[in-house]
């Protein structure tokens, strides 16, 4: 365990084929649960339930409205097209029709955010029944998209050619956002070895941080080309590009996608690591000790998962260290609530004394390593003393005495120990080295206090790519590019890192490098 770890612990003690098959595709894969997998309703507090769903529908209203623009540029000449103009059923308006419903919802969910905003009243269940809304609209939507793919598709490849990329414009060039047509076009149109270009072009655009486009484009992969080779890790990316934005959201959606990705693909070689993901996903909304202890203990979870599922797997040291930290922040929080019962009970003389030992037991049970062990073993032993256990009580002293010779309670113990009359051990020659954590500066208390912060080992990269891109650095994605959709167990590196090696020379990867702006 870290010292910076320790000294924070002690601050907080002081304070496109046939329709049939691409359906079958998309149903085996799960695309009703795509990337943007769903999440448990009531996970997250009202503000961040409401940033997800407006997040996954703004991926859909994109992804359906792209597509349909494309499908009106193709059939702007087509008289049959024109003819079908108004009828519900045609691609296009099947496509705007989910657009329109993508619209209507962010509408609602804009008008409870502003309620919260302005503290007024509003119900808990318009909340869930949006989300209930969200999740039928997507799974309409990933199927309209699969759906209607054909009727985009263009069986002549661009691949290695150069595109035009037409000019948004803007009125009075004034308002609207300017920019190009690039997204729309790759998004809308269907072509062969499109979904290379559009893995490529994702990677590059989460690599600028452009979080919300990578998805947009890694998720175009799982709803129009069910049949890629690219599929498994854009769906991996997708998660990835959660962990990598980091916002409490964007966290949850992780967790979710992640989860999405290993029901399907539970045997990966790059399993263990989205494990460990998830995990870190939990720990890096773990609050202090005395807050809600609900991400500790799904962390803790997650952790003792990786290490039951893969114990072959080259991530247990880093699994384990994690596991320590998450449980001495659970330990801490059972700490916290059995020293209330304890001062109730034994200072205050108000009862309460059965809630202190059940706590102080539960900790010296489930958290081994707990680093203040000896203080829960000392008020435990003082809980029996005052219920005249003097028995019970001596072998709680006797421990500390033995294990933890460092302690502060060791002198206290053992004047215990006299007056009761019992033995006093020898100090356990293995344990001579255990020290107490140390207690944290004022300043470094204060900071973690007013922040929230507890200090955690967790890796801010993602299973595929870096946290901080480096143009000189070949990463699992850059050789998934390289491999042309997928990674070979041999290539993936024994420890936890996303870097395999230098950046090799080669056209192949210099595409998924992000742009220099101009």
């Amino acid at each position: 365990m870290t010292g910076e770890l320790k000294i924070h612990q002690r601050g907080i003690m002081f304070l496109l084929k046939n329709k049939a098959g691409i359906l079958a595709m998309a149903v085996m894969l799960g695309l009703c649960v795509t990337g943007f997998a769903q999440t448990k309703p009531g996970d997250g507090s009202p503000s961040q339930r409401l940033e997800v769903m407006r997040q996954k529908l703004e991926t859909i209203r994109r992804s359906a409205g792209s597509s349909a623009s494309v499908l009106r540029q193709e059939n702007k000449d087509d008289k049959a097209a024109k003819d079908d103009k108004g009828k519900p059923d045609t691609p296009i308006a099947r496509l705007r029709s989910i657009e329109k419903e993508a619209s209507d919802l962010q509408s609602e969910i804009n008008g409870i955010r502003g309620k919260l905003e302005r503290s007024e009243k509003y119900e808990a269940s318009e909340i869930d029944q949006l989300e209930i809304s969200v999740a039928d609209l997507q799974t309409r939507a990933d199927a309209v998209l699969v759906e209607t793919a054909a009727a985009r598709a263009n069986p002549e490849s661009n691949v290695g050619k150069a595109r035009e990329i037409k000019k948004k414009g803007k009125f009075l060039w004034i308002f609207g956002k300017g920019g190009n047509e690039e997204f729309d076009e790759l998004i809308g149109s269907v072509t062969p070895g499109r979904d290379r270009e559009l893995f490529i072009v994702a990677t590059r655009e989460v690599r600028k941080r452009n979080y919300d486009v990578g998805r947009l484009l890694f998720q175009t992969i799982i709803t129009t080309y069910p049949d890629s080779p690219y599929l498994p890790m854009s769906k991996l990316a997708v998660a990835d590009s959660f962990f990598l934005e980091g916002s409490t959201s964007s966290l949850i959606q992780a967790i979710a996608s992640y989860q999405d990705w290993l029901t399907f693909f539970p045997t990966h070689a790059l399993a263990d690591r989205v494990v460990l993901k998830i995990g870190e996903s939990e720990m890096r909304q773990i609050g202090l000790p005395d807050r809600d202890a609900t991400r500790a203990k799904r962390a803790e979870v997650r952790l003792k998962a990786l290490l039951q599922q893969y114990p072959d797997s080259a991530l247990r040291g880093e699994a384990d260290k994690r596991l320590l930290q998450v449980q001495d922040n659970l330990g801490l929080h059972n700490l916290l609530i059995a020293n209330y019962y304890y001062g109730q009970s034994v200072d205050q003389k108000k009862g309460g004394l059965k809630g202190a030992q059940s706590r102080y037991r539960e900790i010296l049970d489930k958290y081994p390593n707990f680093s203040f062990q000896d203080e829960a073993l000392y008020k435990l032993a003082n809980t029996y003393l005052v219920e005249e256990e003097t028995d019970q009580a001596a072998r709680y002293f006797q421990r500390i005495v033995r294990d933890f010779p460092n302690s502060d309670y060791v002198e206290k113990s053992k004047e215990q120990l006299g007056l009761i009359g019992a033995s006093i051990p020898e100090p356990n020659p293995e344990r001579m080295k255990v020290l107490p954590p140390e207690t944290a500066s004022f300043f470094q208390n204060f900071k973690n206090q007013l922040f929230g912060i507890y200090p955690m080992t967790i890796d801010k990269d993602g299973v595929l790519m870096t946290n901080d891109f480096d143009k000189e650095k070949f990463e699992l994605i850059d050789q998934i590019i390289l491999n042309e959709g997928d990674i070979l167990k041999n290539q993936i590196p024994n420890a936890l890192t996303t870097v395999i090696s230098q950046k090799q020379a080669g056209v192949q990867t210099q595409s998924v490098q992000p742009e220099q702006k101009q």
